[in-house]
């Protein structure tokens, strides 16, 4: 855990975004909606010995992602995804997003900190529902060349200790800030161990947190 920085300490507030402010994943049902679901259920497919080999932990789970991103972002104009971004985020907002968890992103904001997503999926997925919620957004990056999609990350996949390397980019030394964070995973571990006021799975009812434990 950091030390709690000086005693006026701008408050930084960190939430992870799929299962913590949200009731599941986001990316997964995105490329559904996206690719439509026959188009969707084929590029699945190709996934198919992939996620064998992470179940048997042949590959980790950053290898799988990678190979998801590269089956369905490999040649994919930037433009596109920003749009089906856009219908996606108006279209499921309501279904997707935890009312806790937007009450705690207004009261965040409310109170003068610095607040900001910090999540696994991409980006350019989520940049709208940041611009909905009016915070900042760390993501990972996926590589673009001439406005097209090359199905590379740019960068690591941001969870785990990659959270804290992309906020310390971003803001600097946390240890200038009073750190609050949000998170429901293992891919948040270090992100709370990091945080004065850390907060796992938050957002659960009491009846569905104990059960993950």
């Amino acid at each position: 855990m950091l030390e709690a920085g000086p005693l006026d300490a701008k408050v930084l507030s960190v939430f992870d975004f799929d299962g913590t402010l949200t009731h599941h994943d986001s990316f997964v049902p995105f490329l559904k909606f996206a690719f439509g679901k026959g188009e969707f259920c084929l590029r699945m497919m190709k996934l198919a010995v992939p996620g064998l080999r992470f179940l048997v932990r042949q590959i980790s789970r950053d290898e799988l992602k990678a190979q998801l991103i590269r089956t369905f972002m490999t040649g994919v104009e930037k433009a596109w995804v920003q749009q089906q971004a856009q219908e996606y985020c108006q279209r499921y907002w309501t279904k997707l997003m935890r009312p806790s968890g937007l009450q705690s992103v207004a009261d965040e904001m409310k109170s003068g900190a610095v607040v900001t997503l910090c999540s696994a999926s991409p980006a350019l997925v989520l940049q709208p529902f940041a611009d909905r919620l009016g915070i900042k957004l760390i993501g990972t990056e996926l590589e673009v060349i001439d406005g097209v999609l090359t199905g590379k990350l740019t960068g690591n996949n941001c969870r785990c200790e990659n959270k804290v390397l992309r906020l310390e980019t971003v803001y600097g030394d946390l240890g200038e800030y009073r750190l609050r964070a949000w998170g429901d995973t293992r891919g948040d571990r270090e992100l709370l161990a990091a945080a004065q006021d850390a907060h796992f799975r938050h957002f659960h009812t009491k009846k569905k947190r104990s059960k993950q434990r």
